[in-house]
């Protein structure tokens, strides 16, 4: 070829050379604009999944917030509830109930000991004219002081008791013989009767005080609170200012000591024959007919007090029972890497189910009449049990892995329908699990199993951990119960748990029953339900 021919096709392929240069710059630019675009889509994407995380985590903590100062406030009120139902609201002495427990608890362990104990009976001589006079704050005031007064006169092991008006029990627990309370109402007398000054008022008391002495005078409590009172107003029939003994009052004879204020022998009327002895069997007929309508105005009042303080354990219980999940999920979000997709959605479907229940729960708390009869309401319906014991298990899974539990789960294959409260039929098993996991230490293992037999079906909640001393499991579902060599692994609970659950079964119609065969070999509860007909009742 020519020279000037190749110098054409040198410059043809130059111009092509740079054409191609030119178009390969262009992509280039191209493809990092395109790159930096979608650097900018995600920067966008990112900052809008964590403001979205953010007001989720904000939400969870204001919602763990308020469930908290709700759980704390609740159990505050129990304890304030517990404290009122036992105790006189004037004076703070134990009231008649706490009384009667503490005398209960005393006789057995006299009986079991084969010791003595006293019961004394103080009332106060002429106190309606003395209060008429000051008036009933004043009055009310004496009665404070005196309380104060009895109980600086004896022994911390002893309880004083206001037991109605000017009326007061005392009861010594431990007495090595009978000479022993003799010297204590000595100096309870004293007590009363030395002066006090109300505002500008100075008055000078005096009380009658009889004994009874266990074994001798009486095996129960009621028995030895009559014949104590019965002694009393022996005393006050004999002179202001005395004690007498049931035994003698009985024998007719009266073994006192020097110490004791204003003594004088009393014949017996049994042994005179004497004509006061009619007017004194219809005085204590007054008297016992008196104390059985008092006794049964009290007994009202205690189980009202007592179903009033069931009612407050149970919403306690309830309230701070879906803080744990939610207390999970805002660790899940806040303390490491946050979940997101699928995961998230679950964190907060578990979430939205725990508030809603609690929301119901401060509803129910809020409901006046439902207080005063200790009910909870049910929403009754068709539920498939197969699909509660489901969602309840998925809860309560995340809180088991933190504690490296192995919790597995067999179900029917098909449906399982019954009519119940969806709610509460959940509140029944994550209480069991609840229990299980927190009585099952690390590495264990804990099973859930539904099996249907004929028309009833059985969940059952398997563990392996501490198990169940023999002498608790009677008393397992009762309030408050708790075995005290594993109350470190109640996490400040109140023994409520498994009551809850007693009540629920039993207002959708079933049972419950606990099995252990010992400490450290696990436990087993079985909850049966009706599969057909209607739940006997609607409340729990």
């Amino acid at each position: 070829m020519s020279g000037p021919g190749k110098r054409r096709k040198l410059t043809a392929a130059t111009e092509t050379l740079a054409g191609l240069d030119a178009q390969a710059d262009a992509l280039r630019t191209h493809l990092a604009k395109l790159r930096q675009d979608l650097v900018d889509v995600q920067k966008d994407l990112g900052a809008a999944h964590a403001n979205e995380l953010r007001e989720a985590n904000e939400k969870l903590v204001l919602a763990v917030l308020k469930a908290d100062a709700i759980a704390a406030m609740a159990v505050s009120n129990l304890g304030e509830l517990t404290r009122a139902s036992q105790h006189d609201p004037l004076t703070g002495t134990p009231n008649r109930a706490l009384m009667r427990d503490r005398l209960d608890t005393a006789i057995a362990a006299a009986r079991r000991s084969g010791a003595q104990l006293a019961l004394l009976f103080l009332d106060l001589d002429d106190f309606k004219a003395i209060n008429d006079a000051l008036g009933h704050d004043n009055g009310d005031t004496m009665l404070q002081l005196l309380a104060k007064r009895l109980v600086a006169s004896v022994r911390d092991s002893d309880t004083v008791s206001r037991h109605g008006g000017d009326e007061f029990l005392i009861l010594l627990p431990q007495i090595a013989q009978a000479s022993d309370a003799a010297l204590i109402a000595s100096k309870l007398l004293a007590a009363v009767a030395a002066p006090a000054r109300v505002g500008s008022h100075a008055w000078q008391l005096t009380a009658s005080l009889g004994i009874a002495v266990y074994p001798q005078d009486g095996s129960d409590a009621e028995a030895l609170t009559k014949r104590a009172d019965m002694a009393m107003y022996h005393s006050k029939r004999r002179s202001h200012g005395g004690f007498e003994f049931y035994a003698d009052c009985v024998a007719g004879e009266r073994v006192m000591l020097p110490e004791s204020p204003g003594w004088q022998p009393m014949p017996s009327s049994h042994a005179t024959g004497a004509p006061e002895d009619s007017d004194l069997r219809r005085a204590n007929e007054q008297l016992v007919i008196s104390a059985l309508g008092a006794r049964a105005l009290a007994a009202q009042a205690t189980a009202a007090h007592s179903q009033q303080i069931r009612f407050m354990g149970l919403v306690a219980h309830e309230l701070r029972n879906p803080l744990a999940p939610i207390r999970l999920a805002a660790d899940m979000l806040t303390g490491g890497p946050r979940p997101a997709g699928e995961a998230l959605t679950r964190l907060g479907a578990i979430v939205e189910s725990k508030v809603k229940h609690m929301a119901r729960l401060i509803d129910d708390l809020l409901e006046g009449s439902r207080v005063s009869t200790g009910k909870l309401r049910l929403e009754l319906g068709q539920v498939d049990l197969r699909e509660v014991v489901a969602q309840a298990v998925e809860s309560c899974r995340p809180l088991m892995e933190c504690g490296q539990q192995e919790l597995t789960l067999a179900l029917p294959a098909g449906p399982v329908n019954l009519r119940g409260d969806p709610v509460r039929l959940r509140q029944i098993v994550n209480n069991l699990l609840d229990n299980a996991s927190k009585y099952t230490g690390k590495g264990g293992s804990i099973s859930v199993a539904m099996a249907v037999q004929e028309q009833t079906v059985n969940v059952t909640v398997t563990d392996n951990g501490v198990g169940i001393a023999p002498e608790v499991l009677p008393t397992i579902f009762d309030m408050f119960v708790q075995d005290t060599q594993d109350r470190a692994l109640s996490n400040g609970g109140l023994g409520i748990g498994l009551a809850v659950v007693r009540d629920l079964v039993q207002a959708h119609g079933g049972t419950v029953n606990a099995t252990s065969a010992g400490k450290q070999r696990g436990s087993q509860f079985i909850v049966r339900f009706p599969l057909a007909g209607p739940v006997a009742t609607t409340e729990a």
